[in-house]
């Protein structure tokens, strides 16, 4: 039995893939449809597939084509054809909008974008995307089973989003060392992340950098702009203490404000000395 068992399964195997074949090269749609049904409820989404592709135009306004579609749909997202997929989705619930499967296309279809979005260093075109068709989703079927995991994956998504402009930020400020006019830039965008990131785990070192920034700013500025830069530093550690009390950058921070205050007691020992 233990030889036998593994030549017969080769068998049904073989005959298996011989009939999918024929079935495959043969005009006959219902043929067709009776095994792509059979191949999706085994889990066999690649053969399901092929077979799908092949009739789905001939069900076109027919009672399965509905059914037809959906499966065509839901066999490129369980391969991983996540573009296909987000395209078949939309068609689907284009085509049957009071289809029972149309808040589950629907959220297959935005799952599939999440799929397509690519890690936060890369273009984030897709993430959009994503982004837009999930928001969408969870303003529409708020009371779907499916929403908590559109909520999350939105979430997850934002983040990614927040991290590549927080990464951005970073870089300005970096360049800063060398480059002047980046230390404006790491200003410019801290102040932009912080105002369309409210809610964001980066924001409290969005804020640091931003007093970083102008502290380096306002120590290598001409005589006559230090005082006013070296205040705008100052204020923007008030910011950051008034915000996040208990900062994990206080020593940092401090360090930075000792300098400052440094500076604006000589300048203010110059200007009573030339007086």
């Amino acid at each position: 039995m233990r030889r036998v068992l593994p030549i017969l399964l080769i068998a049904i195997a073989l005959q298996s893939c011989s009939e999918y074949q024929k079935v495959l090269k043969h005009d006959d749609v219902k043929a067709k449809y009776d095994m792509a049904e059979t191949f999706y409820e085994e889990g066999d989404f690649r053969r399901a597939n092929r077979l799908l592709e092949q009739i789905a135009p001939k069900y076109v306004g027919k009672p399965q084509g509905e059914r037809v579609m959906f499966f065509l749909s839901n066999s490129y997202f369980q391969r991983g054809d996540y573009n296909m997929a987000g395209y078949q989705f939309e068609r689907f619930v284009k085509s049957y909008p009071k289809s029972d499967k149309a808040v589950e296309a629907n959220f297959l279809g935005a799952k599939s974008y999440y799929k397509l979005s690519p890690e936060y260093s890369l273009d984030q075109t897709d993430t959009d995307k994503a982004l837009l068709k999930l928001q969408n989703f969870i303003n529409t079927y708020a009371e779907s089973e499916y929403f908590a995991e559109a909520n999350a994956m939105a979430q997850e998504l934002t983040t990614k989003k927040e991290e590549k402009a927080f990464e951005i930020l970073k870089q300005y400020n970096k360049l800063g060392e060398f480059n002047y006019d980046m230390l404006k830039s790491a200003v410019a965008a801290s102040d932009n992340f912080v105002s369309d990131n409210p809610g964001s785990p980066f924001r409290e070192e969005a804020m640091f950098i931003k007093v970083e920034a102008l502290t380096h700013m306002a120590v290598n500025s001409f005589e006559q702009l230090k005082e006013e830069r070296l205040k705008n530093a100052k204020a923007a550690h008030v910011a950051l203490k008034k915000q996040f009390p208990e900062t994990k950058f206080d020593k940092e921070a401090t360090n930075l404000i000792e300098k400052i205050d440094k500076e604006l007691q000589r300048m203010q020992a110059q200007n009573v000395e030339s007086k």
